[in-house]
């Protein structure tokens, strides 16, 4: 038996799982021992969070716990193995944190690498297929996610492992495809003053509040109260810590069809959002699975399902047929990233 220890490290909070498991055992058959979240910053390191993690399993199962190896999913870049968190004091070292925490075995990861890992430990419950395909063993799996801002990656087999590779794909060109779109990439060119529009300054938490602007700015549709009080809220708070997410409201109106302009705002966020994966599709020919990950999809997925993003994400053209036979999952287990630090935790 052999004790992983696994972490997802973000800027507001840290999740952190200790399992029990055997070689060559599929992640199906890990056994979570202990698991917790906590506030990030309320420690002044990785470090004192995992004793007291440790210190807690060990009061609960009632015997010293010694974990053999842990990885760590970081919310930023990583650079040979050490990453400087961007929203907390941290800087973390996988050598330091072995030798703090007497682990002979640490890595960490990108966090969107650890979902890439994660996909590969989900199960059926875990996603909703939006499109069944023709999947294939081998083939590339893609995953793209929209949250806080738009990860991309791909994940390709090795004998008998596989191997995950994150991108900067989210920072590629937003393409606009019709007259409106094309009308949001001039707003927004000129609003922030800037010389091009990535895919993730639409398909991202804030692309949501930016479309809102766009289309309010166009009267498009009249602005109900209180969404026109969330966002007004949120752009006085700019360059302060904000107290309240437009993003959400906006989305939450919307899947309740109380307004107007959030339904209209939505549509055309899945509408761009659909295309981005569509051309990630096409760049990769993922046979193997392309997984829509991230936080906003499982939010809104009534609204996913009935709206317009397989057909966004299929409607290229010429290569209209390769993409039908892409198989599309929705990833609703919030925790993948959790499963993918485990998972990749165990092959070290």
């Amino acid at each position: 038996m052999t004790l992983l220890l696994a972490g997802d490290i973000g800027g507001t909070k840290t999740a952190l799982r200790l399992v029990d498991t055997e070689t060559n055992k599929p992640i199906s058959e890990f056994k979570t021992l202990h698991e917790n979240r906590y506030l990030s910053a309320n420690f002044i390191d990785l470090v004192p969070m995992v004793r007291q993690f440790l210190a807690e399993a060990e009061q609960g199962i009632g015997h010293t716990l010694a974990p053999e190896k842990a990885c760590f999913a970081i919310a930023g870049p990583i650079v040979n193995n050490t990453s400087k968190l961007t929203n907390l004091s941290w800087s973390l070292s996988a050598t330091g944190l072995s030798q703090q925490l007497e682990i002979a075995h640490v890595s960490l990861i990108n966090d969107f690498a650890a979902v890439g890992y994660g996909v590969l430990g989900l199960q059926p419950a875990d996603l909703l297929t939006l499109q069944t395909g023709k999947p294939q063993a081998d083939a590339p799996i893609a995953i793209i996610g929209a949250g806080t801002g738009l990860g991309q990656g791909f994940v390709i087999a090795q004998g008998g492992a596989h191997k995950v590779y994150p991108t900067e794909g989210g920072h590629a060109d937003f393409a606009p495809r019709t007259e409106i779109e094309f009308q949001l990439s001039r707003y927004l060119l000129d609003k922030h003053n800037i010389q091009r529009i990535s895919a993730e300054r639409v398909v991202s938490g804030q692309g949501i509040l930016a479309i809102y602007q766009f289309l309010r700015d166009r009267q498009i549709a009249e602005e109900s109260p209180d969404i026109q009080q969330v966002v007004c809220t949120w752009e006085r708070e700019i360059g302060h810590e904000k107290s309240v997410d437009p993003a959400a409201a906006i989305s939450q109106a919307a899947l309740e069809k109380r307004d107007r302009l959030s339904e209209q705002t939505m549509h055309m966020f899945i509408d761009a959002y659909g295309a981005e994966a569509g051309n990630l599709a096409l760049k990769l020919l993922p046979y193997g699975g392309l997984y829509i990950a991230g936080g906003i999809a499982p939010k809104i997925l009534p609204l996913i399902q009935e709206s317009s993003f397989l057909s966004s994400l299929i409607d290229k053209g010429r290569m209209l047929p390769l993409l039908e036979i892409v198989p599309v999952h929705v990833v609703l287990n919030p925790k993948v990233g959790l499963i993918g630090a485990a998972l990749y935790a165990s092959t070290l």
